[in-house]
């Protein structure tokens, strides 16, 4: 089977990772939407716009599923995105709320993500129909360019979680809920910050999600291709950086 997979830039590259790892397609391609980054600071109808613009790129490798590996898509085109499929649609909030539910439900739980994720209250709802009703959610669109930019650690970016999360119980806090796929790329700041709270991210539950609901059998992957809407060559780096943290050797493609 070939999965496309497709994200607003480089983010993504966090569930393909755990995807091309758990050799359950022979085939990967990535579509990073690098010259519209973020999507979480558009609205709806243009969040919708690119995602049905990101589907129709990846159609041409005749792809056997697709995974919405951005959560503010995610939250509002998945329902326009399956109108326009032939084959199943995936997106990422809710293998991100099955992740959560490995915490006891009186988990004080920090939900972050982009304006439009946040606002569309999807996790919210989903939460809080599990039981989990401890929940403080905060907007966090400064850590995407962030990452896009390669800026993984140091003062500058702590200096951006210092400015959104000084206010907050850090020590109570049991569980961080990564609802952006940019975000794993900050865990060790996150973890220096929430020193006491499991991360939760899309990345680590879309494994389980996919062979729970799609009864996937193991393969190998043979290809892992990467293309973009721009600095396709900076996307590839990026992905051959995160897949050498993950401890994987890449065959990447395209």
């Amino acid at each position: 089977m070939r999965c496309g997979i497709f994200d607003s830039g480089v983010g993504g590259l966090t569930v393909a990772g755990e995807i091309y790892r758990a050799n359950i397609f022979r085939e990967i391609v990535y579509y990073g939407d690098t010259a519209r980054v973020p999507y979480g600071n558009r609205n709806e109808s243009t969040i919708i716009r690119y995602s049905l613009e990101a589907l129709e790129f990846l159609k041409n490798f005749d792809i056997d599923m697709l995974v919405v590996a951005c959560n503010s898509a995610s939250a509002w085109a998945l329902e326009e995105l399956r109108k326009e499929a032939d084959f199943p649609v995936i997106g990422v909030i809710e293998a991100g709320v099955e992740g959560v539910k490995s915490l006891p439900t009186s988990t004080k739980l920090l939900l972050t993500g982009t304006r439009a994720t946040i606002t569309s209250q999807i996790y919210q709802r989903e939460l809080k129909k599990a039981g989990y009703h401890n929940l403080i959610s905060r907007a966090t669109p400064l850590f995407v360019p962030f990452v896009e930019e390669g800026i993984w650690s140091g003062s500058l970016i702590e200096g951006v979680f210092e400015h959104y999360f000084h206010s907050l119980p850090r020590e109570e806090i049991g569980g961080v809920i990564l609802g952006c796929t940019h975000y794993p790329f900050l865990s060790e700041v996150f973890r220096k910050f929430f020193p006491n709270a499991t991360l939760i991210h899309s990345g680590k539950s879309i494994v389980r999600y996919l062979k729970t609901h799609y009864n996937l059998p193991p393969t190998s992957t043979n290809s892992f291709q990467i293309y973009a809407s721009e600095n396709v060559s900076q996307v590839r780096q990026i992905a051959k950086d995160w897949l050498k943290l993950m401890g994987l050797q890449s065959r990447l493609e395209g």
